[in-house]
């Protein structure tokens, strides 16, 4: 069988490839003519250019059987506003009207636990949950969710589409990387001697590949499938870390205002004058609130792996450290 990836050069998506090829699936991958190539490196995949919006993105997937569309724009930063809103919403769009005029027969979307929003004072949400988009922080989280709701809109219509929404995964191919990755690097390079009070979902990014085949094969369209594992504070996380490598886990947390100060002189005084900005104001304001997930709706439905998050983190650690990422 073969099946079309869009995103197959970003995080996820690498680990997905891996797994669908692992599995005796043939793969065709879209990609930017500007994108790295490093995740695909010798992979037995086929590989076409082209861009989620292209009004010809159907004659692409001609011959593929399933799409897995992974693919999204990734930013907190508030100049991105519009490309967000163009790659992540208006690409989704596009991306499932090609899928349809090709004859895909069905396809899995991967949204983001973003989409879903929070809960209030730290309470765990499931798939039922929905923070109403005015409440969504950030540009990023608001073009999340008006991308489903295009899923939503194109399985109501009649489209075989399930909607899988990752937390923030952790493992290997983090070639950005990742918040999480970068949180991971800023701990092993003795670059984080505070942390900010705030918790998240954690899972292994193989499960979450898992996850995207095992809604292929068993999903309902329509719904949507929480991919996550553990509910961690920011501390636990430093403290895991701290436990594999022997390394000290910051002991003192930072004020929400001071950070906030830092990204809102950052963003809107020095990037105007050229400065590359470092702390997003959004990033701030998200890390004001706890992030927690109930991912047991996958675990019934699906069989959602639960695999073990320090092996995550070992793995993910020891990517970094062979391809020279902490020098």
């Amino acid at each position: 069988m073969l099946v079309f990836v869009t995103g197959s050069t970003g995080f996820i998506g690498a680990n997905l490839v891996r797994l669908l090829l692992q599995k005796g699936y043939r793969v065709r991958t879209l990609v930017r003519s500007h994108s790295c190539l490093d995740n695909l490196r010798e992979l037995n995949v086929e590989i076409v250019t082209g861009d989620l919006n292209d009004p010809e993105l159907w004659q692409q997937m001609q011959g593929c059987q399933y799409l897995f569309h992974v693919a999204a724009r990734y930013s907190l930063w508030q100049r991105e506003k519009q490309a967000l809103y163009d790659d992540n919403v208006i690409g989704t769009r596009n991306v499932l009207a090609a899928a349809q005029k090709a004859g895909i027969e069905r396809t899995v979307y991967t949204s983001s636990v973003a989409a879903i929003g929070v809960g209030k004072n730290g309470e765990v949400v499931d798939e039922t949950h929905q923070s109403p988009l005015e409440t969504l922080v950030g540009h990023y989280k608001k073009s999340k969710f008006l991308a489903e709701q295009e899923a939503i809109k194109a399985a109501a219509r009649g489209q075989e589409v399930v909607i899988v929404n990752p937390s923030s995964p952790i493992g290997p191919w983090d070639i950005k990387p990742t918040p999480t990755g970068e949180i991971i690097l800023r701990f092993l390079q003795r670059q984080m001697p505070f942390y900010v009070d705030t918790g998240l979902n954690f899972i292994d990014v193989r499960d979450v590949a898992s996850g995207h085949l095992l809604a292929l094969q068993k999903g309902k369209s329509g719904d949507r499938y929480i991919l996550g594992n553990q509910n961690l504070s920011l501390k636990q996380l430093l403290d895991k870390l701290s436990q594999i490598t022997g390394l000290t886990a910051p002991q003192r947390s930072v004020p929400p205002w001071l950070p906030l100060s830092v990204a809102w002189i950052d963003e809107k005084i020095l990037a105007p004058l050229g400065k590359t900005p470092t702390v997003p104001i959004d990033g701030v304001r998200m890390s004001e609130q706890t992030m927690y997930y109930d991912p047991s709706k996958a675990v019934r439905e699906l069989g959602l792996p639960q695999s073990s998050l320090n092996k995550a983190l070992k793995d993910a650690i020891d990517w970094f450290m062979t391809r020279g990422y902490l020098k």
